[in-house]
């Protein structure tokens, strides 16, 4: 019989829940871990992991149609999008193995079964309909994440109308494509269909593509996503769908225009909704804010010992975001001294589309609306040496600070790498750094990652190449 007595167990097994356990183990504490469909959550297994590894090739093929640009002739060449999802889906695997190796090594219980809380620090787990096990601990954390929304007249049907699920593993390649929604997952699929060839449209909802970003960089990339042959209506939504036998007829209303649009594929990519059903809360006094789970500082719920942590208790709907909340979480209930909250504004977001988009903080318009007097400093791709030899020279970096103290507000960024580059702004805003902090850096060059010095300098007049 397997021992159901825990300190701390955890409902959910994604980038949220493992991490929890992990480090739950590390400070002493007996763990367990529930989780009925597969270990490392919808971002590695149907999400962040497959999604990179699919960008990825298309990204070699982008390369490859240019290389004569660089001195390298490709003849004949195609690809097979059967292996490049057979690509996707082996990287997934091989991670998700990884998360069983760390959870076992660190001596986490890991119970197959959907949890569902049971009354007084119980945990009911339940498979094929029956209660497998009973859990018993003081500590309850909840990481249920969430899955895509459907709209009505929207919803998926596995066939012409698409969620990322099927979007992430197409048996054929489709010559044309209309994505509803562009946020990160949207834009995402947007580039990478786009990138392989197929007829690509993207209708949003509010006035801009990648609607949190800062609205400069979001223009830029909009022209570049343009430049690159992808049709984007913003200010838009999609009214009505006609599916035929191999097509759909998409009804698309801007204002008091309506256009039909024909393609052989739709990808909704309109948000997501927390999983909060079945989970066992109606006897609970937790607390649900248009269906996210209300928590403190620390993750905790209004019912005591129960915990809420990742996509299921509210945005940034982001696996790190979800993980740090793990950790903050699990430390505070060891006790642990000097464990601070999570502050919302230092939390990257990264979108990996063609050109990458990458960001924290405050956008220019937010800081305006909170008072801020800011500084703004820009610098292109165009002026960085790196960028040019890469032949990367379409980009920004974009940095605003507050006047007054030098705080850095926000950071922005268009371009090659971005993704990777963002972090550096993160540990300054993570320090609380100012612009001499960042002006008495010294970036190595040839870089990328110069451009965010430069951006810097340009805030206070001292730009040097540019």
């Amino acid at each position: 019989m397997a021992d159901t007595n825990f300190d701390v167990v955890v409902i959910g097994g994604g980038p949220g829940g493992y991490v929890a356990a992990i480090r739950a183990a590390q400070l002493k504490m007996k763990v367990a871990v529930v989780e009925a469909n597969h270990l490392g959550g919808i971002c590695l297994n149907w999400g962040c992991i497959p999604t990179k590894a699919l960008l990825r090739s298309s990204e070699i093929h982008h390369l490859a149609q240019v290389s004569e640009q660089f001195g390298i002739k490709v003849e004949g060449l195609s690809f097979d999008i059967k292996k490049i999802v057979e690509r996707s889906r082996a990287v997934s695997k091989q991670l998700s193995g990884g998360i069983a190796h760390l959870l076992k090594k660190n001596k986490v219980t890991v119970f197959d079964g959907w949890g569902k809380l049971a009354g007084n620090g119980q945990v009911a787990v339940e498979k094929d309909g029956k209660v497998q096990n009973t859990l018993k601990a003081k500590h309850i954390i909840l990481a249920t994440g969430a899955r895509a929304r459907a709209l009505p007249g929207l919803e998926p049907d596995g066939k012409q109308v698409w969620s990322y699920r099927e979007a992430m593993v197409p048996e054929e390649m489709p010559k044309s494509v209309l994505v509803v929604g562009s946020g990160a997952i949207g834009i995402e699929f947007a580039s990478f269909y786009k990138t392989l060839g197929a007829d690509v449209t993207v209708v949003e909802i509010m006035d801009q593509v990648m609607p949190v970003e800062d609205k400069e960089i979001s223009d830029f990339a909009r022209k570049q996503f343009e430049k690159q042959g992808m049709k984007i209506i913003t200010g838009a939504k999609v009214a009505k769908l006609d599916k035929g036998a191999k097509s759909v007829k998409v009804t698309v209303e801007k204002g008091k225009k309506t256009e039909v649009i024909e393609v052989e594929k739709v990808i909704a990519a309109v948000g997501i909704v927390p999983n909060v059903e079945n989970i066992g809360l109606e006897k609970t006094k937790i607390k649900q804010d248009r269906g996210h789970i209300v928590t403190d500082e620390y993750s905790k719920t209004d019912e005591a010992g129960i915990y809420a942590i990742g996509d299921v208790a509210g945005a940034p709907w982001l696996a790190h975001k979800a993980s740090h909340e793990g950790i903050i979480c699990v430390e505070k209930i060891a006790g642990l001294n000097n464990v601070h909250p999570l502050k919302k504004a230092n939390i990257p977001g990264c979108t990996y589309c063609s050109p990458q988009v990458a960001s924290v903080g405050l956008t220019e318009a937010k800081a305006k609306e909170q008072g801020y007097d800011i500084k703004v400093g820009r610098f292109p791709f165009m002026g960085n040496g790196k960028a040019i030899a890469l032949g990367e020279p379409e980009g920004l970096v974009k940095t605003i600070f507050d006047k007054k103290t030098g705080e850095l507000l926000g950071a922005h960024m268009v371009g090659a790498e971005v993704t990777e580059m963002i972090q550096g702004f993160v540990i300054g805003k993570t320090m609380e750094a100012v612009e001499e902090d960042f002006m008495h850096t010294i970036f190595p060059h040839p870089t990328l990652s110069e451009m965010m010095h430069e951006s810097v300098l340009d805030a206070y007049g001292k730009v040097v190449h540019m």
